[in-house]
């Protein structure tokens, strides 16, 4: 009897470890309720083909997401480039698959402003999302420093205002003259008035698009199954994320990001 109880207990273990719920964490560059609704319903599609419960995690700021994220907190995450190569440095992630589209750094002013050239933004107050942006960011601090010699970090004003949304916000209502941003958030915004105030004034160079990676502890075989799940995601879904097609990357990939993080002496956190 007692050998029974226990090979039903040990069944039950397995059983339930392996439907544990995954944590999956995005990096908030829009606002929770924006990226809530966006990613809900992909959850549900990618829990139905996986048989796998998964617990969205969408945080209040980038810089708590990175705090978690570097901690190997999330199972599962979509993260940014520069993300990725600390996170994969420190816990070990490993990239598996990003959009097709390849990510872009904008600058954007208010229409109704002065600002139409380049060198017209030097003594003037910039919004960041956050320090350790990839593309709204550091590309766009790299981009201006090494072809323009305008060195923000030394020499104008910015603030950090927790989310992408935020900065064409802040933008638009006059809380700052130039703001960091990505096409793809740019191209997603929901605020019909904010946007139409707005022109993208520069654009940085292609890089690869934030990739979704998984923890080491995540075994090969669940890892399989997510893959295969997005590889194959409806049309629909993507849209809704303002992606265009899922194909497969891996690490090496992004070893252009961190050499534009030993160029720009970016910690690793």
């Amino acid at each position: 009897m007692k050998s029974i109880l226990l090979s039903f207990f040990i069944s039950q273990l397995i059983s339930s470890s392996l439907y544990a719920a995954l944590t999956f964490g995005v990096v908030p560059q829009q606002s929770p309720l924006i990226l809530i609704k966006s990613w809900s319903p992909v959850i549900q599609y990618l829990e139905k083909e996986t048989e796998q419960k998964i617990d969205l995690k969408i945080e209040s700021s980038i810089s708590k997401f990175e705090e978690i994220l570097y901690s190997g907190g999330y199972d599962i995450a979509y993260m940014n480039p520069y993300h990725y190569i600390v996170a994969n440095e420190k816990k070990g992630y490993n990239s598996k698959i990003r959009d097709e589209k390849d990510l872009v750094g904008i600058l954007v002013v208010n229409k109704n402003s002065n600002l139409n050239n380049i060198i017209d933004i030097k003594d003037k107050n910039f919004l960041f999302a956050s320090a350790n942006a990839f593309a709204a960011t550091l590309l766009t601090k790299y981009e201006l420093s090494k072809k323009y010699n305008i060195n923000i970090d030394k020499n104008e004003t910015f603030t950090y205002v927790n989310s992408h949304d935020s900065v064409y916000k802040g933008i638009a209502r006059g809380i700052g003259d130039v703001g960091g941003g990505i096409e793809r958030t740019f191209n997603a915004l929901d605020d019909i008035e904010t946007k139409e105030s707005l022109k993208i004034l520069y654009k940085t160079q292609s890089y690869p698009s934030h990739p979704i990676a998984f923890n080491l502890l995540v075994s090969e075989d669940i890892q399989k199954r997510f893959v295969n799940a997005f590889m194959n995601i409806p049309k629909n879904l993507l849209e809704d994320l303002n992606m265009i097609h899922i194909i497969k990357t891996d690490d090496a990939e992004y070893d252009i990001v961190r050499d534009i993080a030993k160029e720009l002496s970016l910690p690793k956190e």
